[in-house]
C-alpha cells in the first residue's frame, strides 16, 4: 500500500484519494484550534503561499486526541484557521491521530517515519514532509517550526525543475 491509496475526507465530509497529489510534494499536519502551538498555521500557510504554484501542497488534518484542543465540528476548525489565520491549504475532517481507531493516513505516516515515541504522535502540529512519490522523507516535532521543513522542500521542488 501507497499513501496514495489511501482515502481522507474534507471538511464538508467529500472523500478522495491521496492520488490527487502524485508528483507532488506534500506537508501532512496534525492540527488542533486550541493548541498553544497554533500560530503554525500562520507558518505552514506562509509556505503553502511561496511554493503552491511550484506544486507544494499542505494537508491539515484536525484531531481532538491531545487534551481536548479540537473540541467543535471539522467545519468549525476550518473556519476558525481561515478566519484567524487566513489558511487556504486544504483542511480535513477531525480524525484520530493515534491508538486503534487511527485514521490510515497516520497510521502509514508514523510507519515511515515513527519518531522520538515510537509509533505515535506526541502532540499536534507533527508535520510530515512527502516527495513526490509519495515517500516520508522527514517528520518534524510539534513544537519545531515548519520552517524547519524549507530547504527540504526547495531540495525536492529543485530536483523536478
Amino acid at each position: 500500500m501507497t499513501i496514495y491509496n489511501i482515502n481522507v475526507n474534507r471538511t464538508n465530509g467529500d472523500s478522495y484519494a491521496l492520488e490527487a497529489y502524485r508528483g507532488q510534494p506534500m506537508i501532512i499536519v496534525n492540527t488542533a484550534s486550541k493548541c498553544g502551538l497554533r500560530g503554525q498555521f500562520k507558518e505552514l500557510e506562509a509556505l503553502y503561499q511561496e511554493y503552491k504554484d511550484k506544486g507544494l501542497v499542505v494537508l491539515g488534518f484536525p484531531s481532538n486526541q491531545f487534551m481536548n484542543q479540537e473540541p467543535g465540528t471539522s467545519e468549525e476548525a476550518a473556519e476558525f484557521c481561515q478566519r484567524d489565520y487566513g489558511v487556504s491549504f486544504p483542511m480535513h475532517e477531525i480524525i484520530d491521530v493515534n491508538g486503534e481507531d487511527a485514521h490510515p493516513l497516520f497510521k502509514h505516516l508514523k510507519g515511515e517515519q515513527s519518531g522520538i515515541l515510537g509509533g505515535s504522535i506526541k502532540w499536534n502540529f507533527t508535520k510530515f514532509l512527502v516527495d513526490q512519490n509519495g515517500k516520508v522523507v522527514e517528520r518534524v516535532a510539534p513544537q519545531s517550526s515548519p520552517e524547519k521543513l524549507r530547504d527540504k522542500i526547495e531540495e525536492l521542488l529543485n530536483e523536478n525543475a
